[in-house]
């Protein structure tokens, strides 16, 4: 079984700071570094992915920096989303060579982990036909957006835990209206933070892309991470 490094972030990491390492992790793997899986939290950001329009944003990208909300366009698939507090984000950066070259299958792949995760949780969610992403009774709460170079894929998906389900009241958020957003806080009821998802969001895949996953210490040098301490809990 291979292996995949594992990061951990526990500090909020500002989206253009994970841009860069992933692009930089990209060339790393398609060197023959071994694939990585990557857990954290972004500060408050909406990246506009290929499919997508800034101009047709809820609100105005000026209007939105007033609000210190930047807008990004970036190279994943699909359309606008918001990244906050709150919310798991996952970054698989591997590559498919190693695994198998098609990108519809590493997207049913990633809606899988979700799936058996949150399943974990006793909740309900399934796939909705014709739409990326993780839904439960008709409202999404998560997002998969990704993109690849040489078949090396990285980008990812984004888990709502327990983020500010209002935010998405400022865009359309892939291409849906903000009410038909949700939240695993919100699903379930009780509080719940993105801590709590780590160790079933990395078994889960673990399991579903037959990886070993190795944490380490290694990568963006941010203030108070430790993945070992955080995958021990």
């Amino acid at each position: 079984m291979p292996d995949c490094r594992l990061w951990v972030s526990r500090c909020l990491v500002p989206y253009r700071d994970a841009w860069e390492q992933q692009r930089r992790e990209v060339a790393a793997v398609a060197d023959g570094a071994a694939d990585l899986l990557w857990l954290l939290e972004h500060e408050d950001v909406i990246t506009v992915g290929r499919s997508g329009d800034v101009a047709a944003l809820a609100h105005s990208a000026n209007a939105l920096e007033s609000l210190s909300i930047p807008v990004l366009e970036v190279e994943r698939g699909g359309q606008a989303t918001y990244h906050g507090p709150g919310q798991l984000i996952i970054y698989p950066i591997l590559d498919l060579r190693r695994h198998r070259r098609d990108l519809h299958w590493f997207l049913r792949q990633l809606e899988e982990v979700l799936l058996r995760a949150l399943a974990g949780l006793g909740l309900d969610c399934g796939r909705r036909p014709g739409y990326t992403g993780v839904w439960v009774a008709g409202r999404k709460i998560a997002s998969i957006g990704v993109a690849a170079k040489n078949w090396v894929a990285y980008h990812g998906a984004a888990l709502n835990v327990c983020c500010d389900l209002a935010r998405f009241g400022l865009i359309h958020p892939c291409g849906l209206p903000a009410a038909a957003m949700t939240s695993i806080e919100r699903e379930l009821g009780s509080a719940c933070a993105p801590a709590d998802l780590l160790r079933p969001l990395a078994d889960s895949f673990a399991e579903v892309f037959h990886v070993q996953l190795a944490p380490e210490d290694a990568g963006p040098r941010q203030s108070g991470r430790d993945p070992a301490k955080e995958m021990a809990r």
